[in-house]
């Protein structure tokens, strides 16, 4: 389904209809999620709108020079999103020295994954797919 998103509330509403989605399903390992798309093409502000639907305070960014960010939350099925930006990363095998196995074991974990594409040899096969895809400054297109 592909969405059009004028404005940052249109993007908390994609987000939040998105973690209803997904909370209804049962998981034996955590939920990774690609957030696919061109520089400036909403995955960021889309994993905010995540974090403050999971009622995560902290400010938000990407974790474009430490890789990676875990926020603790508490909701009925996970307890922790794990934010990656794999956009520096050149192999899979990198994610390993961020826990990486661990870390996609424990279904408690919800896992959003910007640039995907530089690390699909270590994600799951079955991982959700959501595309971004940058129409003009205040538009995005988001599809689920």
């Amino acid at each position: 389904m592909k969405i059009i998103s004028k404005n940052v509330s249109d993007t908390a509403k994609i987000a939040h209809d998105f973690i209803e989605k997904i909370s209804l399903g049962f998981y034996n390992t955590a939920l990774v999620v690609g957030l696919y798309g061109d520089l400036g093409s909403g995955k960021t502000t889309f994993t905010q709108s995540i974090a403050k639907n999971f009622g995560i305070t902290e400010d938000v960014t990407s974790p474009t020079y430490v890789i990676e960010k875990i926020y603790d939350i508490e909701h009925s099925k996970f307890k922790k999103l794990v934010h990656i930006d794999a956009y520096r990363l050149d192999f899979a095998k990198e994610l390993l020295a961020l826990e990486w196995e661990r870390t996609l074991a424990d279904s408690r974990n919800i896992i959003f994954i910007e640039w995907p594409e530089r690390v699909l040899e270590a994600l799951p096969e079955n991982h959700a797919k959501i595309y971004f895809k940058f129409i003009s400054e205040n538009e995005r297109e988001i599809e689920i």
